[in-house]
């Protein structure tokens, strides 16, 4: 009778490593997070419209919801013109296309919101000096957005398209994107 060579420490720990995947997979797959309970309040990052005079321009990512989350995030722009009461925010939103409406939205929102339930990390901040110059630059730049109507979650053009082609239109914005910013090199 043969005998069975015994198994390295190294298969041994595979398989529990491997087990403890499955195991936290299995755990966020059986969460009861809901999108439309989600929070979506203030982050508390941002300066507040009410009691800031200068121009503002912020841009933030938050990790896209579900299971994308793990490794994507969701981008969008935020500005607010010197002297004015609100931030208008600027994002695309996939949802809006299979509803028959644009995926470029433009609103007065709070600026630094969760997304659904995602705190917001932000990416780039710049106030006052010329930021109002800058402003001007960027909402011609997000005017001629080439896929207002378009989105696809991989290759792009997505979320994240979106602020990538703005930072490519108006270059001294200086905004850089993270890595986990999926397609926002789909339009260079």
């Amino acid at each position: 009778m043969k005998s069975r060579p015994l198994p390295s420490p190294f298969a041994a720990h595979a398989q529990r490593l491997s087990s403890v995947l499955l195991l936290v997979c299995l755990l966020a797959a059986c969460t009861n997070d809901d999108w439309r309970t989600a929070s979506r309040a203030s982050a508390q990052i941002a300066p507040k419209a009410e009691t800031t005079r200068e121009a503002v321009i912020l841009v933030y990512g938050a990790p896209a919801w579900g299971w994308r989350g793990w490794f994507a995030i969701h981008t969008w722009i935020a500005i607010k013109p010197y002297d004015a009461p609100a931030y208008k925010v600027y994002q695309v939103v996939g949802w809006r296309v299979r509803h028959g409406l644009p995926a470029l939205t433009e609103r007065y929102d709070l600026p630094d919101r969760y997304w659904f339930g995602k705190k917001p990390e932000l990416i780039l901040h710049k106030q006052g000096g010329d930021t109002g110059d800058l402003i001007v630059k960027v909402k011609e730049a997000i005017q001629r957005y080439p896929w207002k109507e378009v989105y696809r979650v991989f290759p792009g053009p997505n979320s994240n398209t979106f602020p990538a082609w703005v930072a490519q239109e108006v270059p001294e914005l200086e905004l850089e994107l993270p890595f986990r910013a999926i397609g926002s090199g789909w339009a260079h």
